[in-house]
């Protein structure tokens, strides 16, 4: 067999029982620490209000802050609409990378939201391989 007789369906790993159940748990441990994070935001958590303040945002700002988490969350959960909560949770977890790095807080504090987008992303693309295509720019989706 040639390379050029393997096509881009060949060529994508499979989509196994165990693969997509890793992208599951992956999923589910995401959405939690999500949810977790925004009903923080929404109950305004003492802890939460603190690092806020500390950051320049008022009460009313991080409970609308936590509001849209939660649409963004609650997007991703649901199978129908995962892709879309994916996209908006990247423009989220963009914003909360700015605004550690304008806070010039340390490293890992300032990546972890990016880290966190990653795993958004690969929950996905374990559920469904054919999501790799757009980092190929291949066009079979």
């Amino acid at each position: 067999m040639t390379s050029s007789s393997v096509t881009p369906a060949a060529a994508a790993p499979s989509s196994g029982a165990g693969r997509t159940w890793a992208g599951r748990i992956l999923r589910a441990l995401v959405v939690l620490f999500l949810l977790f994070d925004a009903v923080t935001k929404v109950f305004r958590s003492p802890q939460v209000m603190k690092a806020a303040a500390q950051l320049g945002f008022t009460p009313r700002e991080i409970v609308t802050v936590g509001g849209i988490l939660l649409i963004c969350t609650l997007l991703y959960a649901i199978p129908r609409t995962a892709i879309l909560g994916a996209v908006l949770l990247t423009g989220y977890l963009g914003g909360a990378v700015a605004v550690a790095f304008h806070a010039r807080m340390p490293v890992f504090e300032t990546l972890f939201p990016f880290l966190f987008g990653v795993l958004v992303w690969l929950a996905l693309y374990l559920r469904h391989p054919r999501l790799g295509g757009l980092l190929s720019g291949a066009s079979n989706l």
